[in-house]
């Protein structure tokens, strides 16, 4: 279980996160949304460590990795697992040595034992004809996909994503929300998704936290987003029906 206890952050005189609790539980696909600019991202940043909250408690099954020595803190990475928004692969590597970095950079595991751990979590996603290929010759769906590899090859107890259907045309975004959501059931993974993709509120959404300004205004899941009585929210629900409605046309 993940818990955050009163994330506050500021830049400069903006204050991004104020006062943020939330809670997150393993084999649990849990949302953060809202629009650009909420806090989300950065909400995000101060879970896995890339930014330092002003005040606050990040817990990872009661340890608090804001203040944990160091040894405490490489632990609590190893057991981590990120997808980026932008995939962030490498350019120069293909998409089996993508996967099998995280084994080189944070493991001391012989290199067939890399290898059988790297097929296997392109195996899971569907992409084990591919492992030869470059980032350059793979489509952005299959980008994902390979990023949600390398996520998993260390068998994570948190899995983190960033907007992971940003980018993607409607069918594909189904596509990699249902494989998040396989994955989280299947190995009981703690997972986050930061996203603002209608879809992804409505059919994976089994916990849901909305942000304005920094603040949290609500808290749910797919079932009651639709009958909230915040304004933000429900203005931001029609917006984002709105926007998907055009991309049909």
């Amino acid at each position: 279980m993940i818990e955050i206890k009163n994330i506050a952050k500021t830049f400069g005189d903006r204050q991004v996160l104020a006062g943020i609790d939330g809670s997150f539980q393993p084999g649990e696909t849990s949302l953060v949304i809202g629009g650009s600019g909420t806090g989300k991202s950065v909400l995000l940043k101060c879970m896995i460590g890339l930014v330092t909250p002003d005040e606050g408690e990040v817990l990872y099954d009661g340890r608090n990795f804001l203040t944990a020595d160091e040894n405490t803190r490489k632990a609590i990475r190893r057991e981590m697992g990120v997808l980026f928004q932008g995939s962030a692969l490498f350019d120069s590597k293909n998409v089996f040595d993508n996967v099998r970095f995280p084994l080189d950079m944070l493991t001391q595991m012989s290199e067939d034992e890399k290898a059988d751990r790297a097929h296997a979590s392109l195996q899971r996603v569907g992409l084990e004809n591919a492992e030869q290929r470059m980032p350059s010759e793979i489509s952005g769906g299959m980008k994902k996909r390979v990023g949600i590899a390398r996520a998993i090859v260390m068998n994570p107890k948190y899995l983190f994503c960033d907007e992971p259907n940003s980018g993607l045309d409607p069918l594909t975004s189904i596509k990699i929300d249902q494989l998040i959501k396989e994955i989280t059931d299947e190995y009981k993974i703690t997972t986050v998704v930061i996203t603002h993709d209608m879809n992804s509120m409505m059919e994976i959404g089994e916990k849901i936290m909305f942000l304005f300004e920094g603040h949290k205004l609500w808290e749910g899941n797919s079932d009651t987003l639709a009958h909230s009585d915040v304004k933000e929210l429900n203005e931001f629900i029609y917006a984002n029906k709105l926007l998907r409605e055009l991309e049909r046309k």
